[in-house]
């Protein structure tokens, strides 16, 4: 096997995990010199997305790629915020324009219209769901009071508690936050 083969091997293999996206810096870590990249990219192996971000073409899009982009082009310790998250799982019937990204770090970086990024100072929770990081779903909810109508947060919490994605806890915290 050539060099420019195992490369796109190894390349694939971490967009598979990552739907579709790769960043120079994972491939590097996996052995991929970052020079590669781009003639991969040249050859029609790999799409540039932005600034040390690509992604496998003949990959198969899922509903999360547009999440999973955002995030990685926000960067290290960005997260799904708010509206995001719960779009992420189609509670509250929220489909938002834009996706909210937050990070607790000063970035700048340059973001597609889909993308929102906002900083944020406090020390909120993040968990992992369908591999992206996001926030919590009972703090996305509680996140959204003013922004999304008190019934429409309540039954997002009603489907997340029917879906497992709020603890009974979680679930009594959301009740009291979210008075009608």
């Amino acid at each position: 096997m050539n060099a420019d083969a195992k490369y796109r091997e190894i390349v694939r293999e971490i967009a598979l995990d990552h739907y579709g996206y790769v960043t120079t810096r994972e491939a590097t870590q996996a052995g991929v010199p970052a020079v590669e990249l781009p003639k991969l990219a040249a050859r029609g192996g790999l799409e540039n997305v932005a600034y040390g971000l690509y992604r496998v073409p003949d990959i198969p899009p899922t509903a999360y790629d547009q999440f999973a982009e955002a995030l990685l082009r926000v960067g290290e310790g960005a997260y799904l915020h708010g509206e995001s998250t719960l779009a992420l799982f189609g509670l509250a019937d929220v489909n938002p324009r834009r996706i909210k990204v937050a990070v607790r770090r000063r970035a700048r970086p340059t973001l597609p219209p889909f993308v929102e990024m906002t900083r944020v100072t406090n020390e909120e929770r993040t968990t992992f769901y369908e591999g992206l990081r996001a926030q919590p779903v009972v703090d996305a909810i509680l996140e959204c009071r003013g922004r999304i109508g008190t019934e429409r947060l309540l039954d997002a919490a009603r489907q997340a508690r029917g879906e497992g994605l709020l603890t009974t806890t979680e679930w009594q915290q959301v009740k009291k936050g979210v008075r009608p």
